[in-house]
């Protein structure tokens, strides 16, 4: 996966890489698709949300340039999968699942892995986590229709937030980074994310509620 999927595709941080490699990514899928665990292909983990291919989590998690003593957030737990690889690359991770059971059966796998750097929240992700601000870097792992606010907010300075921006079927990813007031964007790949939805970003009924 790491040689042909990552490196084949410029990969080149090998703190993220030895972080692929580390963490067993057939544990975050339902047992009937662990065998297709490390294609590069996202795959279905329930509740009409999934784990992203490989190749994206390793391109998300390399735009963060983590260092190992940043504080991280993650908007959208899923299968816990990305936390998992945030774990081995930075000091704490904070990581917002909006559906109870996804959170509960992340948390409870993270523990199992003994990834004790992780806490796993239920909640909007949209409106961020104020009240361990300001994060070096922030992942979200759904798209939205523009940056929640909260997110930019919360943002600090040097700081990278990795978010996809679009419409339901088909984003850019893009990479934010704040110089002092400023927040600069550039424009990556495009991507399909599944949608966030919360208060800055998509309603249930599929309708932008742009703040």
């Amino acid at each position: 996966m790491v040689d042909q999927q990552m490196v084949s595709r410029g990969i080149r941080d090998e703190r993220v890489l030895e972080a692929m490699l580390a963490i067993p990514r057939h544990e975050f899928v339902p047992p009937d698709q662990a065998h297709l665990a490390y294609i590069d292909a996202p795959l279905p983990i329930g509740n009409n949300q999934t784990i992203s291919q490989p190749y994206i989590v390793a391109l998300m998690t390399e735009l963060l340039c983590l260092k190992g003593e940043e504080t991280v957030l993650e908007i959208g737990t899923g299968s816990g999968y990305q936390a998992a690889i945030l774990a081995h690359l930075a000091k704490k991770v904070y990581s917002i699942e909006r559906i109870p059971e996804l959170a509960a059966r992340a948390r409870a796998l993270l523990h199992l892995l003994q990834l004790e750097n992780i806490e796993v929240i239920d909640g909007d992700g949209s409106c961020g986590l104020a009240e361990h601000a300001p994060y070096q870097a922030i992942i979200v792992t759904a798209s939205a229709p523009e940056v929640p606010k909260p997110l930019e907010d919360q943002l600090s300075d040097g700081g990278r937030l990795v978010v996809p921006v679009g419409s339901r079927v088909g984003q850019v990813l893009e990479l934010w980074r704040r110089e002092g007031p400023k927040l600069v964007c550039e424009k990556l790949a495009p991507v399909a994310f599944v949608p966030l939805i919360g208060e800055y970003a998509w309603s249930p009924e599929g309708k932008s509620r742009r703040q």
